[in-house]
């Protein structure tokens, strides 16, 4: 038997999202969308459930890790994680949460076994997770927690990207209420947040010398002071230590005016102070095709770009294309040579 290359490991996601839509629709179209293999952790039942609800002609066989790679072309690939789970579309089970999680996981200890290239996550819905004890703000934060957990003697420091064909975006602060981003902002995660940022793009993406490009915290960055003083204290001291550093950092820049096309030419990735400020340009301009990518991790995860689409789940009427672009850009990461 030809060695292969190691597959993907795909989480389960939110069961009664569009998660398992995703995952059937990509290994039923896997060649013309040129997708790496792949296999998922979660109930197979639920799988060949949704699979009938689709109307979708989809062979599942259960696997290992070890299998998936060879199993691939002509099955989808599950590994069973968790017990059975009862297939309700747009309907959250609370008892379903543990199986969620575990998912997740496991993804996570196959990649650090080197049973598994990568890791893709599928849509949660966090508040559901919180009813049951999960206490991280998101995936990203959770990620970072299981990283120091498999790899203690390496740095774990997430930071959350989202990368698209026209736009790369990072925000310094990500689950936090919007009004407690000025006490949370601080030089120190600025500039360490871009640090990994940079070193990220070099090592995993392929950029000599990347180009970031820093938002201001207030409008028109504070108007020299009049109008708040975190981007004179703040971001503009940060990004001064960033050009010490011999990172290609300019700003603070006003995020109304960095996003048009002709501002997007100037730079490779923003970096802006808060959630809302990146990731709303960022799923506008590409919200079919960006990608949710974690830097600053010992392994490489992505995630598509949005949510559980509790209203899509089970109707067949989901588009593929960022899930897709997910299982393609953890193919490209985990393996530098292929950019």
């Amino acid at each position: 038997m030809k060695p292969t290359p190691l597959p993907l490991a795909v989480s389960m996601g939110e069961p009664a999202g569009i998660g398992p839509d995703l995952v059937l629709l990509a290994w039923k179209n896997r060649k013309s969308l040129q997708l790496p293999p792949f296999y998922v952790r979660g109930d197979r039942a639920l799988f060949e459930s949704r699979a009938a609800r689709l109307g979708l002609n989809v062979r599942m066989d259960d696997a290992s890790p070890a299998e998936a790679g060879h199993a691939f072309s002509k099955s989808l690939p599950i590994v069973q994680t968790g017990p059975a789970i009862e297939d309700k579309p747009g309907e959250e089970q609370e008892e379903t949460a543990h199986s969620i999680v575990t998912s997740i996981e496991r993804c996570v200890e196959d990649t650090a076994n080197g049973l598994a290239a990568a890791v893709v996550t599928n849509p949660i819905n966090k508040a559901a997770l919180y009813k049951t004890g999960f206490s991280f703000p998101g995936h990203t934060e959770f990620l970072g927690d299981l990283a120091k957990k498999h790899w203690p003697d390496q740095p774990a420091n997430p930071v959350m990207m989202i990368a698209g064909p026209e736009l790369m975006v990072v925000p310094v602060t990500i689950h936090i209420p919007l009004k407690d981003v000025p006490e949370k902002l601080e030089i120190d995660l600025i500039v360490e947040t871009a640090r990994i940022t940079a070193g990220d793009l070099k090592t995993r993406f392929g950029y000599s010398d990347p180009h970031l490009a820093i938002c201001g915290l207030n409008p028109h960055a504070g108007e020299n002071a009049t109008m708040g003083t975190e981007d004179r204290d703040v971001v503009a001291p940060a990004i001064a230590k960033l050009v010490d550093m011999g990172i290609t950092a300019t700003g603070p820049h006003p995020a109304d005016t960095l996003f048009h096309a002709a501002a997007r030419k100037t730079y490779d990735c923003v970096l802006g102070m808060y959630h809302d400020q990146v990731l709303v340009p960022a799923k506008t301009i590409g919200f079919d095709d960006s990608v949710n990518i974690t830097l600053g991790l010992p392994f490489v995860r992505t995630s598509p770009d949005h949510g559980t689409a509790y209203s899509l789940a089970g109707t067949g009427s989901v588009r593929i294309d960022s899930f897709a672009a997910s299982l393609r850009m953890a193919s490209v990461l985990a393996n530098p040579e292929r950019l």
